[in-house]
């Protein structure tokens, strides 16, 4: 995962980096890594020029379905919006 993110901190993609399902053209993209049996999901965003920001990781608990679970989803669409608000904030203070 950390070489995902590396990647993405240089304008690069993961080739198993994928568009999360429910954010079309968001720039929100999910990485899934396996370990000793468990699935470990990283979500973040490239939609903000020059950053990136990691808006959750959890290791996926559910044994059936590949879904991610609804909470989950809902945490990163509130993180999401603070991204957004802290990325405007702080491109309003480099202008001035």
């Amino acid at each position: 995962m950390g070489y995902a993110l590396d990647l993405a901190q240089h304008g690069q993609k993961h080739p198993d980096a994928k568009p999360l399902s429910g954010f079309s053209g968001a720039g929100v993209l999910e990485i899934i890594d396996d370990l000793d049996g468990d699935t470990y999901r990283a979500i973040y965003t490239v939609k903000f020029e020059g950053v990136i920001y990691l808006l959750h990781s959890f290791q996926k608990k559910s044994k059936h379905g590949i879904a991610t679970p609804k909470q989950d989803i809902e945490l990163v669409k509130k993180r999401l919006k603070i991204a957004q608000e802290n990325y405007l904030q702080q491109t309003t203070e480099k202008m001035e």
